[in-house]
């Protein structure tokens, strides 16, 4: 016989928010859960294997509604993914605490519990590592966070870098001078601080040497004190390049180092000084290594199913299978 189990939504108003536009929050959850799903007055009925793990779903969102957010597909599928293990999202927590606030007012919030766990380790250490997939917010919660160490006079400087390297490609296809050659390679750093600082400003802190954005190259023999440094793409260093690159800190100042290991673009034979890193490093007092998953996927939420697709595909792999 199967589950059966009923969450007592409260009222009408808070029934409709929970269930979205013509029910697709419901059915939503029914369908990832494997549910049968019936809405009896304001009690919402799951039938199913999974019935708890809907009613526990429904229970996190009605915390949002409540405190008068609003239900994003993001949140929804990321409270379903972990109803699925056993656990609940403490969205409601996570809502409230204010990462930044862009130019434009917008407050920037974690929206994972991966993300609030990445924030909470770069606030608390000298150097984090963030390790994970695209779109889990790695970079730009790294920006927010040292933007607002500037706004409230924690750092005097912002720099940010990446190794010039990418897919394959090599700098000199590219024409124009060595900045203009690096510029497409540093354009997602540029538009997320143009977000938080507005362009004009931005413009200004740039000019004057409060923000820097350079290819790694132009880290070696410097001493990067009382500034807010940020390598994002270090998978794509090398281990020399890490070594060079962590050897710079200085006085006063925090520095967060971003990856992917699943999407290295160094030549074959060349081992990722950031999975090396994070090996040796991760004991080591004051640095803090945070892997975030899929499910801390925050773009649309394909992203996260074509991530996990390319994870089961990889250990398939791994296990010699033939595909």
């Amino acid at each position: 016989m199967a589950n059966s189990v009923t969450v007592e939504t409260g009222d009408v108003d808070k029934l409709a928010k929970v269930l979205g536009v013509f029910d697709e929050n419901l059915s939503l959850i029914a369908r990832e859960l494997g549910l049968v799903a019936h809405v009896e007055g304001t009690r919402i009925l799951f039938e199913g294997e999974n019935a708890s793990a809907g009613a526990e779903t429904v229970k996190s969102l009605l915390k949002v509604v409540e405190a008068g957010e609003n239900i994003e597909k993001g949140n929804l599928l990321y409270c379903v993914e972990l109803a699925k293990e056993g656990k609940t999202a403490d969205l409601l927590g996570m809502m409230k605490d204010v990462v930044a606030v862009t130019c434009r007012g917008k407050p920037v919030k974690c929206k994972t519990v991966g993300q609030k766990e990445y924030v909470t380790a770069i606030k608390k250490n000298t150097v984090t590592f963030g390790v994970g997939p695209a779109g889990t917010g790695k970079t730009y919660l790294a920006v927010c966070l040292a933007v607002s160490a500037y706004k409230n006079k924690e750092t005097e400087k912002i720099i940010l870098t990446r190794p010039a390297v990418e897919a394959g490609e090599k700098l000199g296809f590219l024409p124009g001078d060595l900045q203009t050659k690096v510029d497409p390679y540093l354009r997602p750093l540029y538009d997320a601080l143009q977000e938080m600082f507005g362009l004009e400003t931005y413009a200004k802190l740039l000019e004057k040497g409060a923000i820097e954005v350079a290819p790694l190259a132009y880290m070696r023999g410097r001493t990067l004190s009382n500034a807010f440094v940020i390598l994002d793409e270090a998978q794509n260093c090398t281990r020399e390049q890490m070594k060079m690159f962590l050897t710079r800190l200085g006085e006063g100042s925090k520095m967060v180092v971003t990856g992917d290991l699943t999407q290295t673009d160094l030549p074959e034979g060349k081992t990722s000084g950031l999975r090396q890193a994070v090996s040796i490093l991760k004991d080591v007092e004051g640095i803090s290594v945070c892997t975030l998953t899929e499910k801390d996927v925050v773009r649309h939420p394909l992203v996260m199913r074509i991530v996990r697709a390319y994870e089961k595909d990889a250990m398939k792999k791994s296990k010699g299978e033939k595909r």
